[in-house]
């Protein structure tokens, strides 16, 4: 947010820059700036985040119910006999409840990514960091595993004393208490994990066994490794120095967007008071100075400097500043969610909920929109059955008993349903056609569900009909399944006749 001098609160060390403005990027006498002291403190420094309750912390627990309940349950759900949701790497078929995925279906990989990618553009546009806050693995997994700790070690200020006193058997006990239950969560965390790759039924009984194959060993190690080390100590460096969505977030972000924001016309010149004084009278805001905004940051920043790359938009402050205006009797909403041009214009909520639907934000729900569209298109008309016609490059064409010439190619058929399937092969383009299977001279296939078949066949034409060259036919595949319906696909391909 843009300031001026002549805001309350713009005396301090930095000269005329507001109190609630970050410093400015000026030298020390050890020709390092302040803002890289501050940051290389940071990151020697733990962070202790005090729990809270309000509004956006039920969001926030409510989110993590939802996201585990289908992370963990996922895997556990049948359908028609088999695991719902499977990547199965070893057989090549991704198995998404009612529909199976091949890897010639990458395609629809590709849009997913995209609708992913615009869906984060559009959140970020309307309202910042709402996927940091709340459904990040990163934000549910730490908050997952400082309930753990709170519950063990207690509190902001019982964490802090435990860390800093001497060991002994209490501080003992209670640090090995919180890794075991943080490593039982981080083990059944990454088996869940491979659970998506492997029948978790079959993984569970195996696991049991200890009979495991090397690199489900690794895999589930590794998750439960990074698990227990992202979330119980990286935590907020995560968010700060690794993750790349908050060094490019400030490009997706306008004044209109939606952001937690600290009120500084209202706050501004902060300070401790009594609650029996007039502090307008006084001179001063709102702000009570009491820092509980900060203690409840998990990025341990003070929204109260301006918008920062740090902030993952969870609202913890915005909970905790109004607890604390309450007990003021002052007015709510000095830390709230709303925009840059609302503080600067004091424009009312309705007023900035208008201004949502702007040209920007009406471009990617356009973009969107066409996207999903085409993809829930494509995925309703989808075929199920794939052909592919490959010809064998180590003969062309070749004479056989009978007058006929004959080509040689290699049918790959797919079957991308759950009933078996008959198929029947033609062939047209030149007269008198026909195309048989190399093993046993039929034309028809019997394909498994879910099944593939890569088959020699050999389309053969009489000698007569038609002089030497290149010649376009199409092969036909009629596919009746087992309940009686029927697909229709055609391939292109080409016939040759040797001189």
């Amino acid at each position: 947010m843009s300031s001026d001098s002549s805001q309350p609160g713009a005396d301090n060390a930095q000269g005329n820059v507001p109190k609630w403005q970050p410093p400015r990027n000026t030298k020390g006498a050890g020709g390092t700036s302040p803002q890289v002291e501050k940051a290389l403190v940071d990151v020697r420094s733990k962070i202790y985040p005090r729990s809270v309750k309000g509004v956006f912390a039920r969001w926030r627990i409510w989110m993590v119910y939802l996201t585990q309940i289908i992370f963990y349950g996922l895997p556990w759900l049948e359908w028609h006999g088999r695991q719902a949701v499977l990547f199965d790497l070893l057989e090549r078929k991704f198995y998404i409840f009612g529909m199976i995925l091949w890897p010639q279906d990458v395609i629809y990989l590709t849009v997913l990514l995209l609708i992913s990618a615009f869906s984060l553009f559009l959140f970020t546009a309307m309202a910042g960091r709402l996927f940091c806050g709340y459904a990040c693995p990163q934000t549910v997994y730490t908050e997952i595993f400082m309930w753990v700790e709170r519950k063990v070690e207690g509190d902001r200020l019982a964490r802090i004393r435990l860390d800093e006193q001497a060991w002994n058997a209490k501080k003992l006990r209670l640090k090995a208490t919180k890794h075991f239950l943080w490593v039982v969560i981080a083990l059944w965390t990454g088996f869940t994990f491979i659970g998506y790759f492997a029948p978790i039924r079959e993984l569970g009984g195996e696991l049991i066994a200890l009979s495991l194959g090397p690199w489900q060993w690794f895999w589930l190690l590794f998750y439960a490794f990074a698990t227990w080390g992202n979330a119980g100590f990286m935590r907020e460096a995560v968010c700060k120095y690794m993750c790349p969505y908050a060094r490019f977030q400030s490009a997706m972000v306008d004044s209109d967007t939606f952001v937690v924001t600290y009120d500084f016309v209202r706050g501004e010149a902060r300070g401790g008071r009594s609650r029996k004084i007039d502090h307008k009278e006084a001179g001063m805001g709102d702000c009570v100075d009491c820092s509980l905004c900060v203690q409840v940051c998990p990025t341990g920043i003070d929204i109260r400097d301006g918008l920062q790359y740090m902030c993952i938009g969870c609202g913890a402050c915005v909970d905790v500043c109004d607890q604390v205006m309450d007990k003021m009797g002052y007015e709510k909403g000095l830390i709230r969610y709303t925009s840059e041009r609302a503080i600067k214009e004091r424009m009312t909520q309705p007023q900035v909920r208008r201004r949502m639907l702007r040209p920007r934000v009406i471009s990617y729900i356009l973009i969107l929109a066409v996207i999903c569209g085409a993809f829930v298109y494509t995925l309703a008309t989808r075929t199920p059955m794939r052909v592919d016609v490959i010809r064998d490059r180590g003969a062309l064409g070749r004479e056989v008993p009978g007058g006929l010439i004959e080509n040689v190619f290699r049918l790959q058929v797919i079957n991308t349903s759950e009933e078996a399937m008959e198929l029947q092969l033609s062939v047209t383009g030149l007269e008198g056609a026909s195309i048989h299977l190399t093993e046993n001279g039929q034309d028809r296939i019997h394909v498994a569900p879910a099944g593939n078949r890569l088959l020699p066949v050999v389309v053969q034409v009489p000698i007569s009909s038609a002089k030497p060259g290149l010649y376009d036919i199409s092969i036909q595949a009629v596919g009746e399944h087992e309940q009686g319906r029927k697909t229709y696909v055609n391939e292109r391909s080409s016939f040759y006749i040797p001189k």
